[in-house]
């Protein structure tokens, strides 16, 4: 039935309903007189009437006005839908305090890195276990996570964001797994420079499951050699590597917020413990440290209801974060190694960990060392870090 004829049509249904309301039997308050009583009902029931005759047309004009504009913007975004969007170099580094400096003595790599970040971030904590495992130096700029300032001169509004000084420039680099897979190209050769090799990740546009558009990171999870064959691993190896890799970005790293907001004190005690190890009352004016932890903590315990639902976490979160570390641990059993790389790590024991680390402090992780296995992994992933033991394999070429 169209429009125009539903609408023609209320005014008939809205005068029966008026007769029926009409023929209810009035009760007799003692307060008040009948005549009274009929003519206080009868001007309710005429705004009502009149609220009803306005609001349901203005209604139906404003969802269908909406539904017009969502998809008139849709459609003048579609033709988006597949461009390529490379990362430009900056000519100047940003004019933005750093945080603090990493210095590793053992540093063989020639990079120079800045890395901007929250501490706490499973995405940043990634991308640092990453450099501290190989021993990488690098600075930090820590991001106020509320108001973001720090990386406004940024079109990418996430974080981490790597940037590093090539011959070019200032070359940034987003996305934490895309960041990983280029840094460890170039690090196995070092002939293939950073600037260039961003090209092997392009950003392409693209309609996500909800019919927005996000530009994804192609090859993110991909290493690139030249020539056809891999020097130091088998396609095994690479594929269980990949794999494992983006379980953790896709899966695992979902159980963590509906675990550390799981209530609202839980949720202040993170954010308070994201103030501690991020030093954010040095790095922060008071007012600004306040907002970001009673509007975050707020803000999060409220998403990670929904991100429980989005999800499809069991009703207890606990035991979907249990059962996920227990896919884990399983598989690097099944593999017979101490690690998932065998008997060092590799890309997806460092992801784990780094996502693992950013909750450390927190409620959820200490119930999970006390309710699964995972002590005797993540204190080995942690020995390995810590000694920067990866850069005893880098082969400078």
């Amino acid at each position: 039935m169209s429009l125009l004829q539903r609408l023609s049509k209320l005014p008939r249904e809205l005068h029966s309903f008026k007769n029926v309301v009409q023929r209810c039997p009035r009760r007799h308050e003692s307060f008040m007189s009948t005549s009274r009583q009929s003519s206080t009902l009868k001007t309710v029931l005429k705004a009502s009437l009149v609220g009803i005759s306005i609001g349901f047309p203005v209604g139906i004009v404003i969802t269908s006005g909406y539904n017009w504009y969502v998809s008139k913007q849709t459609s003048k975004r579609f033709h988006l839908q597949g461009k390529e969007e490379r990362i430009q170099v900056l000519q100047e580094k940003p004019t933005v305090p750093i945080s603090r400096k990493i210095v590793f003595p053992v540093d063989t790599s020639d990079l120079k890195l800045t890395l901007y970040q929250y501490q706490t971030c499973p995405f940043c904590c990634k991308v640092r276990v990453f450099l501290d495992y190989f021993g990488i130096s690098y600075d930090i700029v820590e991001v106020d996570p509320v108001l973001r300032k720090e990386i406004s001169w940024s079109p990418y509004k996430k974080v981490p964001i790597l940037l590093a000084e090539t011959e070019s420039g200032y070359q940034p680099l987003n996305d934490s797994s895309m960041i990983i897979s280029l840094l460890s190209s170039h690090l196995k050769d070092k002939s293939q420079k950073i600037d260039e090799l961003v090209d092997y990740y392009p950003s392409i546009a693209m309609l996500d499951d909800n019919q927005k558009f996000k530009n994804e990171i192609m090859n993110k999870y991909f290493l690139m050699y030249k020539g056809s064959t891999f020097p130091d691993k088998d396609m095994e190896e690479i594929m269980q590597e990949r794999k494992w890799r983006q379980w953790a970005d896709d899966v695992f790293v979902h159980t963590l917020s509906p675990n550390v907001y799981r209530t609202l004190n839980e949720a202040y005690k993170t954010f308070n413990w994201f103030s501690d190890v991020g030093k954010w009352a040095e790095y922060f004016p008071t007012w600004e440290r306040l907002i970001m932890i009673n509007v975050g903590a707020t803000a999060m315990w409220l998403v990670a209801k929904r991100l429980k639902k989005r999800h499809q976490l069991k009703e207890d979160v606990r035991m979907s974060f249990y059962d996920e570390i227990n896919k884990w641990l399983s598989a690097i059993k099944k593999r017979g190694g101490r690690f998932m790389g065998g008997e060092r790590p590799n890309l997806a024991d460092l992801a784990v960990y780094g996502i693992l680390k950013s909750i450390e402090g927190c409620d959820a992780f200490k119930d999970a060392l006390e309710n699964t296995k995972l002590g005797t992994w993540y204190d080995a992933m942690m020995r390995e870090v810590e000694t920067h033991s990866g850069g005893k394999y880098l082969i400078a070429k």
